[in-house]
């Protein structure tokens, strides 16, 4: 089985390369499930229903979350009812679900949505607990699990915690993608960031003018995300039966 597998989609131009990239990477890559992580894909901030119907039309099978998850709260309304997974470490009277399983052909697919906590702000429940429940609950022939956080050890050290009990742990949030797509001692794959989608001279996806100026003069301003034309495209192609993890990246440059 291939898995062709997105890091944050940001904003408009995110929507924008999705549209314009994943036709050549189907036919390329041939994935039999597509998934995404959402929580940046309404102009930065959160998902909105009209942007979940329309990216599901593009064949995408599963979209995670991160810290933005419930920025637009009326995902709080229909979420429970989406192929949307928030992070599973929340607490458990937060609505949506932290893992979904799906079917292909004869094997079963869980994908698990988990956060860090170390420089994210939020006080989610400890994800090496949560971890350890979901598998002692789940029994599928692949685990995928977007592991959203901040600090590059917390992702390794998680990947490392669950190596061999996981088909791959797949870093998202940072925005930057890393150089080290493995296989782990014990099977596990591993991306301590896939990068996002989205427009490329940005910052992060953020407009650079206005972020430039944040840092410049340490005043806060609002943050708004870039209209850039060039775009990038960071995933990450996952071949199950040859247990292989592969990085694309495409960034439009003159």
């Amino acid at each position: 089985m291939r898995v062709l597998i997105f890091g944050d989609v940001y904003g408009t131009k995110g929507q924008e390369a999705l549209h314009k990239y994943l036709p050549k990477l189907k036919t390329e890559y041939k994935p039999n499930m597509i998934f995404i992580n959402g929580e940046n894909i309404d102009r930065g901030f959160g998902i909105t229903q009209k942007i979940y119907k329309d990216v599901m039309s593009l064949g995408i099978s599963v979209i995670t979350m991160g810290n933005h998850t419930f920025r637009k709260k009326e995902l709080l309304e229909y979420i429970d009812d989406t192929n949307i997974i928030r992070p599973a470490n929340y607490p458990d009277v937060v609505p949506g679900k932290g893992f979904i399983t799906l079917k292909y052909n004869d094997k079963t697919v869980t994908v698990i949505n988990m956060m860090g906590r170390i420089f994210m702000g939020d006080a989610l429940n400890n994800p090496f607990d949560k971890i350890d429940q979901i598998l002692d609950e789940v029994e599928s022939d692949y685990i995928f699990v977007d592991f959203h956080a901040e600090a590059t050890s917390e992702k390794l050290a998680f990947a490392h915690y669950v190596d061999g009990r996981v088909t791959a742990v797949l870093g998202t949030h940072t925005h930057v993608p890393t150089a080290d797509a493995i296989k782990l001692p014990k099977g596990t794959l591993y991306i301590t960031d896939i990068g996002m989608t989205g427009p490329l001279y940005g910052i992060l996806g953020a407009d650079r003018d206005l972020i430039v100026q944040k840092f410049t003069t340490c005043l806060p301003n609002r943050i708004e995300e870039s209209m850039a034309k060039e775009l990038q495209v960071n995933c990450v192609i996952i071949d199950t039966d040859r247990n292989t993890i592969k990085a694309i990246n495409i960034y439009e440059q003159s």
